[in-house]
């Protein structure tokens, strides 16, 4: 008799209506692999470039002085169709989860005007303090505002 847990179903692609903001993203021609399609080590970095700019643009994060910065400590991407330079990209972002000091951003990764996205993925940022590290006791008020409008 197995105990082992049923098998969780294969992730799927999602719809656009699924997210709450989209950026735009430039492929670059080093982004490409061998394989001739964007390295999948690119993706992450779509992940913290489309949060962060949103963040950035927002007013609620200041990467240079702000008193808060965001470390991550998990991240995830699951792959459905491949994306290659000149390829025009966006990223949809969403808030799923939004705790004391930290957040779940999910992230979808879409060919421009595509229905669906072509990765999808999800990462956590703990808010600490800038000087000493340590998870903030409450994210600063426009930050907490900025996350709510992507829930």
């Amino acid at each position: 008799m197995s105990t082992a847990a049923p098998a969780s179903p294969r992730p799927q692609p999602l719809p656009r209506a699924h997210y709450r903001a989209f950026r735009p993203i430039g492929t670059r021609w080093l982004d490409n692999d061998i394989y001739g399609h964007v390295n999948n080590v690119v993706y992450y970095s779509w992940f913290d470039t489309a949060v962060n700019g949103y963040l950035i643009e927002q007013g609620a994060l200041d990467i240079h002085a702000g008193a808060v910065i965001g470390l991550v400590v998990e991240t995830q991407c699951h792959y459905f169709a491949s994306l290659a330079f000149p390829q025009a990209v966006e990223a949809g972002l969403r808030v799923a989860h939004i705790g004391r000091s930290s957040v779940r951003y999910e992230v979808g990764i879409f060919a421009a005007g595509a229905p669906t996205c072509a990765a999808r993925g999800h990462f956590v940022h703990v808010y600490v303090d800038r000087a000493t590290r340590r998870p903030v006791t409450a994210l600063p008020v426009t930050l907490h505002q900025t996350l709510e409008s992507l829930r």
